[in-house]
């Protein structure tokens, strides 16, 4: 009796990244080895939050002898928020980031962001969600317009294909009939991304928001 193979799925995970105030400086750098990394960044602002507002995004740590200091830093300057996106890119922008500690980092994690730009372990460049609902609170936190959806999937995932995603394959795939190009993977591909219909729109515009 031959097994069935289960349907291959992909998962599309997002987590929150910051860009903490004193690497500021390093905002391009670092979104460079972002994407070069296979994040997507989905959305992304620049602010600088009050000690009030860190207190409230920290509050898990709240009791901790750093937190006054923690408190402090964050809201010393600018800071740049992003949602990131990926394949289980929780654990991915962990491993990217490396250990909190900058200084153990550098011995343990040598090519980790917080390695490279960090310097201690309060100062240590970069900010990542620990989990997934850590994740969704912190997005929620910092991108409080942004609704988060449940991933589909089974029936209301076939049906999410069958209503946005199969129309346009279809379309597509009739042009490069039509068309018959040279190369038409090529061809293909550039059709998909300009007749997108769920292309996102995101503003290029960054605010800087003051508490």
């Amino acid at each position: 009796m031959q097994a069935l193979m289960p349907e291959p799925q992909i998962y599309v995970v997002r987590t929150l990244a910051l860009i903490k105030p004193d690497v500021i400086d390093q905002e391009e750098e670092i979104e460079d080895i972002i994407l070069r990394s296979g994040f997507t960044i989905v959305q992304k602002r620049k602010l600088q939050l009050s000690p009030e507002q860190c207190s409230n995004f920290y509050a898990d740590q709240y009791g901790k002898m750093f937190f006054p200091n923690l408190t402090a830093y964050m809201s010393s300057g600018p800071l740049v928020a992003m949602v990131l996106a990926r394949h289980n890119a929780i654990a991915y922008w962990k491993e990217l980031i490396g250990p909190s500690n900058s200084i153990r980092a550098k011995e343990t994690h040598p090519d980790s962001l917080r390695a490279i730009y960090g310097t201690d372990d309060l100062r240590n460049a970069v900010h990542g969600s620990i989990r997934f609902s850590s994740a969704e609170r912190e997005i929620r936190f910092m991108f409080p317009e942004v609704i988060i959806e449940p991933i589909p999937v089974g029936q209301a995932a076939k049906d999410y294909l069958n209503l946005y995603v199969n129309p346009t394959l279809l379309a597509g795939l009739t042009e490069l009939c039509k068309q018959k190009p040279a190369d038409p993977l090529i061809w293909f591909a550039d059709w998909l991304i300009e007749h997108n219909p769920n292309k996102p729109r995101l503003q290029q515009r960054i605010t800087v928001e003051e508490p």
